[in-house]
């Protein structure tokens, strides 16, 4: 019962810090972040957040690992179809996520966001070599298609990218018809 009380108090903690993180992030640059700035905003005191983290460097590293599952964990929902609505529901999801997430809206419109880019493209080669033994396609050398996937991942990226540095003016849906349209015309084909 006592562990139970002291991993809840434990989570609540982590919740209120990464809460304080992202309020704090809307206010100022990733890199002018203090612990300070965190503990005022989570009501918390300095040996609370550094049982925790061990600095924001720390903390903005476990964020970035929460982001890249978040973003793996959409990516395994979407099952490639020749169908529009799927794809585009696959991408809408995506692009709301990245508008609602604060912390990678603000590394996409970063043109330095060195470990965090790191660590999504290790993710996303996993992805490929998971698509790669399950995928067989017909017309296409598997590594013709390992690039192709790359491709896709790519533009995806770019697209988010330039949508973030335009502070997500265009309507969520329009940036999910245009991915879709993509890989439906580009990707899918190599699928088959």
């Amino acid at each position: 019962m006592i562990n139970e009380i002291q991993d809840e108090r434990y989570h609540v903690a982590d919740e209120a810090i990464y809460d304080a993180f992202f309020l704090v992030l809307k206010e100022k640059d990733l890199d002018r972040i203090t612990v300070s700035d965190i503990i005022k905003r989570a009501g918390i005191v300095r040996s609370t957040f550094y049982n925790h983290y061990e600095n924001i460097p720390a903390l903005i590293a476990a964020i970035e690992d929460k982001t890249v599952n978040d973003i793996f964990s959409i990516m395994e929902t979407f099952h490639p179809k020749s169908d529009w609505d799927v794809c585009k529901s696959y991408f809408l999801t995506i692009c709301e996520y990245a508008m609602t997430n604060q912390f990678l809206a603000s590394l996409l419109k970063s043109p330095e966001c060195g470990t965090f880019m790191e660590k999504t493209l290790n993710m996303f080669h996993s992805y490929v070599r998971n698509v790669m033994q399950t995928t067989n396609p017909s017309r296409h050398s598997k590594e013709e298609f390992s690039y192709m996937v790359a491709c896709t991942i790519g533009s995806t990226i770019g697209v988010l990218h330039k949508w973030a540095n335009e502070n997500f003016k265009v309507p969520a849906e329009v940036i999910a018809d245009i991915l879709a349209k993509a890989f439906i015309s580009g990707m899918l084909p190599f699928m088959s």
